[in-house]
């Protein structure tokens, strides 16, 4: 059987379908996501329309060097008000993200596809909502310094599946759409598919 290909370097990801038990390989696309989002975004598209249409492109663009395999795309948008976010570059950018997010909802964008010879096979969005609590400097600074680099791998800064749950006050939507992946609606796919068994 083709193996599952994940197009897609991030590690929360990864870990969500590792202790689900599914076996894949990590091919990540090389898509250059910011300048994706930039056109989306000047042509007035909505976060989930591009983050669906971004994982797609990702899935695609794998997909194109081994089509016989089922490529599972995957993309994030955090939105704040009128603002699009995407990880922070440093720890300095995260910290400046934290306190903008400070006391306000935010919604994760998250989209997720599966694709075989470049044919759209499934397709699965989730918009979770997140409120984060009032949290003063000294708070930032430890969460700042406890995180470290860790800080950097999600498009809020934040993992709620360890410290960064301290963040907040209210999270409605399914918890592995937060962590990037509508993974429940992904692992009926693969069954169906014959990738897991029913």
């Amino acid at each position: 059987m083709a193996p599952l290909v994940l197009a897609s370097a991030s590690a929360a990801r990864a870990a969500l379908l590792r202790a689900a038990g599914v076996e894949f390989v990590v091919r990540p696309s090389g898509i250059d996501e910011a300048a994706f989002k930039q056109r989306y975004r000047a042509a007035g598209a909505s976060a989930i329309d591009c983050a669906t249409a971004l994982a797609e492109a990702k899935a695609l663009a794998v997909a194109a060097q081994i089509p016989e395999s089922f490529v599972i795309g995957a993309d994030q948008i955090l939105v704040c008000g009128e603002e699009w976010f995407d990880k922070p570059a440093n720890l300095e950018a995260a910290a400046a993200q934290l306190r903008h997010l400070c006391g306000r909802e935010h919604s994760l964008a998250t989209a997720a596809c599966a694709i075989q010879g470049g044919l759209l096979l499934w397709r699965g969005t989730a918009t979770p909502r997140l409120t984060m609590r009032r949290f003063g400097e000294g708070f930032l600074a430890d969460y700042i310094a406890a995180e470290g680099e860790g800080a950097l791998g999600s498009v809020g800064a934040y993992r709620v599946e360890g410290r960064g749950v301290q963040l907040f006050s209210r999270i409605d939507g399914d918890h592995f759409a937060i962590l990037g992946l509508p993974l429940l609606e992904l692992l009926a796919f693969l069954r169906g598919r014959g990738l897991l068994r029913e």
